[in-house]
């Protein structure tokens, strides 16, 4: 039992290295735009508190963090040039060995775009009950 709950550990660290691989890679100048707008989603989608489906829903609910985010990332990965995600990655690990990276100014953009979309909802909303 405790070595599967190692190999989970481990995998859950891969992960994180590799979002945070992708974060370093879609801001690369030699990325393609359209990598870098789906690996920016699939990186600030990963970070986000808010899920596409919330957990507490059985089964449905860890879907995304088992499913999507992985399958993002996969994606986003195909889309970059290897020699980038290879450089990405070293710099990542690096970074992640000294401790957790911290980002204040890409929460407040996710925040605000989870903001923006509230708003828009409570927008649509009013005017379909009006």
């Amino acid at each position: 039992m405790k070595s599967l709950f190692e190999s989970w550990k481990q995998k859950a660290r891969l992960l994180k290295q590799e979002i945070y691989a992708l974060y370093l890679a879609y801001r690369d100048p030699r990325v393609p735009l359209h990598a870098k707008i789906f690996a920016a989603c699939v990186v600030g989608y990963a970070f986000s508190p808010i899920d596409l489906i919330p957990d507490p829903i059985p089964i449905l609910g860890y879907l995304d963090d088992l499913v999507l985010i992985p399958l993002g990332i996969s994606l986003a990965i195909k889309m970059i040039p290897n020699e980038v995600m290879a450089e990405s990655r070293v710099k990542a690990s690096q970074v992640l060995e000294q401790g957790k990276p911290v980002s204040w100014v890409a929460a407040g953009v996710i925040a605000a775009i989870w903001l923006g979309l509230a708003a828009l909802v409570v927008v649509v909303i009013l005017r379909v009950f009006r």
